[in-house]
Formats: C-alpha cells, structure tokens, sequence
C-alpha cells in the first residue's frame, strides 16, 4: 500500500484488485489554495522508495537557484549529459558548440551523447500524431541513457525541458501511464529512471554565471540586449523555474538576464517581453505569415521603438529561430526591424573570447550580426577570413573537421 509520505502529496482517489494483489492507483486531485505549493520532487523520491522506478541524484558541487515559490532547485556543475536540441543542431549549430566551447573554458567535465533520441515534443504540441505513452516513454528512454553513462541530462531546448517536466507530472500522478511507460522502458532493456531535478541549460549558465564573468575579455558596457524568456521555459509546470529577488524582484524568470547583466551589459525591458516569441509550434507550421507578422510586430518593433537594443537573448530553439529568421520578411515590407538574435550561451562565448564562425557560428543566422560584433570589438572581417581558411583546408583534404584544439 501506498505510504502515508506519498498519500499527502497524492491523493488516493481509487483502489483496485488485480489479481492476489492490491494495487494502489494514485491520481493527483489538488487543492487550488495548495495548487502552487506543489513539489514533484518529494514524490518522485518517494516513488522510489516504493520501488517504482530508480532517481537519478544531482551530482556534487551543485548550485541551489531559488523557484519560483521559494524552493531550492540542484543545478550540477558537471558530470553533465548535454540532451541536444534537433532545432538547434539543423539550423542553429553554433547555439549548441557555444553551450559544450563554455564547459570546455571552464574545465567541468561533460558529455556529448551519439544515443540520444529527439525528444518528440513537436507531435505533442504542434501535430497531435503521437500519445500519451509513447511521450513519456522517448523522454525515460533518453533518461535512463544518461543514467547509464553517470552523467547527469541537461536539457537544450526549452520546448525539451517543458515537456519533460509534464512526462513527469504525469508519470507521478497517473499510476496506469506510469506502469505502461515502464513496460516499455524494460523492454528496451533499460532501467526506468526520473532524474532528480529536469534542468535547463541555461540554469547552469545562471550558475555559473561569475565564473563567465571572471573570463570576459571584451568590453559588453556598450551593448544594450533586450531578452526574451522562453514560453516553454516558465510558463509550463511554472514552479520549477528560477527565479532571483535581483532579477525584476523575482517576478520574472532570471535564466538569461542574470547572467548578461552579471557580464557587464545592460538588459532592457521593453512592454511585449511576456508574449510569445510567434514560433507558437502549430502557428509555425500552418500558419507561418501569423508567426512572422506576431515575431516582427510584436516582438522585435517592440524591443526596437521602446529599447533600442543592440541584441536580441532567449534561451530556446524555437524563440532564436522565429526571431531571427523572421525579420527577413519585414524588412521585405521596409519594417523597424533587423536586430540580430542569438542566444546567452553564444553571447556569453563571444564575449569571452570565442570565434564568430568556428564556434558561435553566427554565419548560420538571417539578420546583420556585424554591427553587434564591431560593438564589441570583435574584428567580424578577419574572423571571416580565418573561416574560409578552414573551409579550404577542408576542401583540400587537409582537415576533416574543426576539431576543439582549433577553436579554443
């Protein structure tokens, strides 16, 4: 039977006997006044004690980042799993190698994993073609990989880190989906395993973000940023999030802003900073005029006419993507656009010293990035010529690749 731990974090709504055995089925029934305070962590530990799947701890030295209602949340600085983004990896190659060049600087040790699936979260919110079940199940499947190599996952994509938080508050109050995932998972022979915090990225940035400071080699007094906080970051299973009373008195999220202030530049807020970026999932595929017309009018009008900004921050695929790769179509129409967008981990990498092209790869991005880079003292020119000098090593068989002794 279930124990008295579990019982208060989860109402018993239903017993049923399968069988010799009783088995509990636990279903979640808050209380609206309570709704909030909710932590799915106890649970998931308590779980475990039942012997209903294995948690995966934080790795030590880890940072504790204030939630939003006040909780401690474990951000390891490395033993690291890097969950990559598909968004990211085809179109924005640069967002990831500026997040693996960063833990390289540092010294943490990380992982970069050849087994890891894509999380599927676009069937989930843009198509509907998949199910409850088979979500859940990518999302163990890919833990229980990082499990088994004794790195800790960190998500990528904000779109990733959303919806692995719903698998999990799902998996912790519906019994059924939870025996059925399990099922799966042992079939792949795998371990089912819930790790015991779902981190983002750019948690670790705001983490460490004096240690970035400490390595900034170009001056970032200059640069006016304006950020946007990823809908898929803080809006789903919002407790989990961080927050800072320095950051906007901790009414907003501190991911991102944090660190470019900790930096040295100036973050400036602007009135639309909590719409959507436009990429929206299904705006993006059936209605794209509405995801550029929203992402240029909305967004980036607003940050120019209130702001004035030098850059554009966020911290997920998709908002980097309809940001930049939108205002191409405005400026098309003779519209207040052209801010170049990127995100903090390339920011922060250029910022302490990282190549444009080798490894922010900026040349990947629509809008003019050449002004932002001159801002900051970076020779844009010479970086370029330095790339072509590698694509011609390439070409002429000399290179295979930019390995990392190239690049640090």
């Amino acid at each position: 039977m279930a124990s008295d731990t579990l019982n208060k974090a989860l109402n018993v709504i239903n017993v049923e006997r399968r069988g010799t055995g009783v088995e509990t089925r636990r279903t979640f029934t808050p209380d609206p006044e309570q709704a909030q305070d909710e932590d799915l962590r106890e649970a998931v530990l308590e779980l475990e004690r039942e012997g209903e799947w294995i948690v995966q701890r934080v790795p030590e030295p880890y940072y504790e980042a204030g939630t939003k209602y006040g909780r401690k949340k474990k951000i390891p600085y490395e033993k690291t799993w890097h969950h990559k983004s598909c968004g990211q990896c085809g179109h924005i190659p640069g967002y990831s190698t500026s997040i693996f060049w960063l833990n390289r600087v540092l010294g943490y040790d990380y992982f970069d994993p050849r087994d890891q699936t894509s999380c599927t979260a676009w069937n989930y919110y843009a198509s509907a073609t998949s199910n409850q079940a088979a979500q859940a199940a990518v999302a163990m499947r890919n833990f229980a990989a990082a499990y088994e190599t004794g790195y800790f996952p960190v998500i990528h994509c904000g779109t990733s880190f959303g919806h692995y938080k719903e698998v999990r508050h799902e998996l912790v109050h519906d019994h059924d989906l939870r025996r059925k995932v399990r099922a799966m998972i042992e079939r792949l022979g795998r371990p089912f395993v819930m790790p015991e915090e779902i981190v983002h990225y750019s948690e670790w940035m705001y983490a460490v973000r004096d240690e970035l400071k400490a390595r900034v080699v170009h001056d970032l007094s200059p640069i006016v940023a304006t950020v946007h906080p990823a809908c898929h970051y803080y809006k789903l299973q919002s407790g989990d999030a961080i927050y800072d009373p320095e950051i906007y008195g901790g009414q907003r999220t501190a991911a991102v802003t944090a660190v470019v202030q900790a930096m040295g530049a100036e973050v400036a807020d602007y009135s639309t900073w909590y719409d959507c970026c436009g990429f929206g999932f299904r705006h993006i595929l059936v209605q794209r005029d509405f995801t550029r017309s929203f992402a240029t009018l909305r967004k980036i009008e607003v940050m120019k006419q209130e702001a004035n900004p030098d850059v554009v921050l966020t911290h997920d695929t998709g908002c980097v993507t309809s940001l930049d790769k939108s205002q191409f179509a405005a400026q098309a129409h003779n519209r207040s656009v052209g801010v170049p967008v990127m995100s903090e981990s390339q920011f922060a990498a250029l910022a302490m010293g990282a190549h444009p092209f080798r490894v922010t790869q900026l040349h990947w991005h629509s809008t003019d990035y050449r002004p932002l880079l001159a801002k900051m003292g970076i020779d844009a020119e010479r970086a370029w010529a330095e790339f072509q000098d590698d694509l011609q090593e390439i070409e002429a068989g000399r290179l295979d690749y930019l390995t990392w002794d190239r690049v640090l």
